[in-house]
């Protein structure tokens, strides 16, 4: 098939040799005809040498994602493969029979950029960040039943808030608005039609598996709770007590529901407050709070702003805690790094006047693989702090 070409400035296919899948508009020499967004292409350097096939947007400084490197043809066969490649990750990683609901293709991490594919009990819950993958949904959908016919009741594009020029929800395949998933034998209701997201944060299992640790007897609050994850995995220990706190009122009912569905008349608080006015009022009641903002950053142009604010956060978590307690705290914003990151909770803790040491540093789980070629795909961050008096 023939595909317009991209050719790159000299010098600047150096990044798509080490295997890194975006190229910025800023590296490109020329292009052999005009594109709309979302077109297939295939890059080239300044000597017309092939370094890759993709597809083009001309919405921000990406131009081109590459899907394939070098001279490997872009076929009907490319979703089905990496799919099931993908696949073959994932059951290395789980017991469907304990967890079976996990992401099963996470962008550049999964050698697809811009396509998010998340998998709910024989559910999969498609999301496109990009014009290219959008207009390649039909066939994504073909390769999932093709490859998983044993595992699909139902397709469904979630592409709206993504995607809000473009992008739409509609089933691409089956009716199921919603399930049971099972996570390390823990139950919980997802809905990908209501829910954030698409319907569940799958990243801090392995998170929310580490702060079970922490809690048998232990008085445990919940911030921005959402689902009530970490709740449910706090209980599951045999917390004493478990508060989740989210401004949104539906949130906290889904907390309280997905309590009900595991540990039904146990002890568990759901409140529908902001997290700051809460732990203001609530001093020192709790020996184990969680801090897991939404991202506080969506662009660059938001860093500072989203930096003094995980600085609040954080202090008024540290002076909320009862001594001798843990502190969770979390940044899923991209643009705050680890370094930023850390340096903001070292400067709430100096702020707060307590003594602090860090447990543990935290990612997200292994089904949110991160390329080794783009490390870019590093989003979430965590501490797990000790502090003392």
């Amino acid at each position: 098939m023939e595909y317009a070409v991209v050719r790159l400035k000299k010098g600047k296919e150096r990044s798509i040799q080490r295997k890194h899948p975006w190229v910025f508009s800023g590296a490109i020499h020329s292009i052999s005809e005009e594109l709309t967004d979302g077109q297939m292409v295939q890059v080239v350097d300044n000597d017309d040498n092939l370094l890759g096939t993709g597809y083009f947007s001309d919405k921000g400084s990406i131009a081109v994602r590459i899907l394939t490197f070098g001279n490997e043809a872009f076929s009907d066969s490319f979703w089905k493969q990496r799919l099931q490649a993908a696949w073959k990750l994932r059951t290395q990683l789980f017991s469907l029979e304990e967890t079976n609901a996990f992401r099963l293709i996470h962008g550049e991490g999964d050698d697809i950029p811009g396509l998010i594919i998340d998998f709910y009990n024989n559910n999969f819950v498609v999301q496109a960040h990009a014009t290219g993958i959008y207009f390649q949904l039909k066939n994504i959908a073909k390769a999932i039943q093709e490859a998983f016919p044993e595992y699909c009741e139902t397709i469904y594009c979630k592409s709206a808030q993504t995607l809000p020029k473009t992008g739409t929800d509609f089933f691409l395949f089956g009716t199921n608005e919603k399930t049971i998933a099972n996570e390390n034998n823990i139950l919980f209701n997802v809905n990908w039609i209501e829910g954030q997201k698409t319907g569940f944060f799958l990243d801090q299992r392995e998170n929310r598996k580490l702060l079970k640790h922490y809690s048998k007897g232990k008085r445990v609050l919940n911030t921005f709770c959402y689902t009530g994850g970490f709740s449910i995995y706090a209980m599951s220990a045999g917390a004493e007590l478990v508060t989740s706190v989210d401004i949104s009122q539906k949130a906290v009912d889904l907390a309280a529901a997905n309590m009900e569905l595991n540990f039904p008349g146990s002890n568990h608080q759901a409140v529908a407050s902001d997290v700051f006015d809460f732990l203001k009022e609530n001093k020192h009641e709790y020996d184990l709070i969680v801090l897991d903002p939404p991202a506080f950053a969506k662009s660059i142009k938001s860093k500072h702003t989203a930096t003094q604010a995980y600085k609040r956060l954080n202090i008024a978590g540290m002076k909320a805690l009862a001594p001798n307690g843990i502190l969770f705290t979390f940044s899923c914003s991209q643009v705050i790094d680890d370094v930023l990151f850390y340096n903001t909770v070292a400067a709430a803790a100096i702020e707060s006047g307590r003594k602090v040491r860090v447990l543990h540093k935290l990612s997200q789980g292994p089904d949110h693989p991160v390329n080794m070629f783009h490390p870019e795909g590093s989003y979430l961050k965590g501490l797990v702090l000790y502090i003392e008096d």
